[in-house]
């Protein structure tokens, strides 16, 4: 066991030998911190929070009471093998939030990168890969093996199948089931998830000029009413633009995928 002498450390807390807490970590009243943890600097667990398993959290991460960090994976097929949970940088995870480690089948690591927000009550499964800017809105669940690129929100009470891909930018709205893969900066609404345009008011708050989401509107039109099959309408877009967001758009069409598309009514 690393405790740095600069760590707040509450009496009631548990620290397993092995773990390692970093310069100015607090550790509040009947926390759970696993032999295997590492917490990085100026990580704060506010109070009730378990962290087990081969868990990494970046500095400066903010964990709220009743969150359950790195616990097993909720999978028949799990057997125990030894697998990791990485959580980066200036992340707040309130109330009741729980984030599994990965599986072998999976890769054996789920992964959030930084400045994410996971409300109240959501859940991120195994081998779940979560990039930067990302916010879970309260009681969503992300199912195992989802891939979440950057700057995407995800509403209230949604449910996101496995394997799903959510393009950077995408907006899910609340009560939405996703079953398929969404495009960059994509509006998706309906209690079974529909591809209802672009997400332009995230366009608009990112500073994204003007003549940027007139080239995204042309591109989702061609989506919309293209000939040909839609990975065809998308690989017409990337002979015909030289547009970075719309790129976007083909890079992740022409992707590898395990699902098929949201495509646009």
């Amino acid at each position: 066991m690393t405790i740095d002498g600069t760590a707040d450390i509450h009496p009631s807390a548990v620290i397993e030998d092995g773990a390692q807490v970093s310069a100015g970590c607090k550790v509040g009243p009947f926390c759970w911190i696993g032999s295997q943890v590492e917490l990085a600097e100026n990580v704060s667990c506010t109070s009730h929070v378990v962290i087990k398993g081969q868990t990494k959290i970046g500095a400066n991460t903010s964990i709220f009471p009743f969150a359950v960090i790195g616990e097993i994976p909720q999978d028949l097929k799990f057997k125990g093998e030894s697998t990791a949970l990485v959580i980066g940088q200036r992340n707040r995870i309130r109330e009741h939030v729980t984030i599994n480690t990965g599986t072998d089948a999976g890769g054996g690591l789920t992964k959030i990168g930084n400045d994410c927000l996971m409300m109240a009550g959501c859940h991120i499964a195994h081998d779940a890969q979560i990039s930067n800017r990302v916010i879970i809105v309260n009681s969503a669940a992300i199912a195992g093996h989802v891939t979440i690129e950057e700057d995407v929100i995800v509403g209230g009470l949604c449910g996101i199948h496995q394997f799903v891909r959510l393009g950077k930018g995408a907006i899910i709205g609340a009560l939405s089931m996703v079953t398929h893969d969404v495009i960059p900066y994509g509006l998706v609404q309906g209690s079974r998830g529909q591809l209802d345009g672009l997400n332009l008011v995230g366009l608009k708050r990112a500073g994204v000029a003007r003549n940027d989401i007139t080239a995204l509107r042309a591109a989702f039109q061609m989506l919309a009413q293209g000939e040909g099959a839609f990975q065809d309408r998308a690989k017409r877009l990337s002979e015909e633009t030289n547009n970075a967001y719309v790129q976007d758009i083909v890079d992740f069409v022409m992707g590898d995928s395990d699902r098929s598309f949201l495509t646009p009514g």
